[in-house]
């Protein structure tokens, strides 16, 4: 049976850092495209960064790139995402989310797995 268990989140003020984690059980991280996607009030799910295999490059959504940056603990099997310089515009649930099939690739377009959703707000 496949969980994702994130934790981390929260509220910050414009300018302020997050971190966000994701422990898998009943796939690795080494081998399966692991993604976060977010999901603001009113619009669409989207995906905001990627990590496929042990050795590809993250993927990363235009408007967080050098902002975020997602990585993986292999001997823990934990997926991260550090949000910097948040905006008010990256207030959203931000999802953990992964591929059943191994050796994928990114971006992530649909999912097999999702984690519960972690609220994350910026505001002054």
């Amino acid at each position: 049976q496949v969980q994702l268990m994130e934790s981390g989140g929260g509220s910050v003020q414009p300018g302020g850092s997050l971190i966000l984690s994701c422990r898998a059980s009943g796939i690795h991280l080494d081998y399966n495209t692991m993604a976060w996607f977010r999901q603001a009030p009113g619009k669409e799910r989207e995906g905001v960064a990627c990590l496929a295999s042990r050795y590809a490059t993250p993927y990363y959504k235009d408007s967080v790139k050098g902002r975020f940056i997602i990585d993986r603990d292999s001997a823990r099997n934990i997926l991260s995402l550090q949000l910097t310089n948040l905006r008010p515009e990256d207030t959203a649930v931000y999802y953990c989310a992964a591929d059943r099939a191994e050796w994928g690739d990114c971006p992530l377009t649909s999912p097999d797995y999702w984690g519960q959703g972690l609220q994350v707000t910026v505001s002054s």
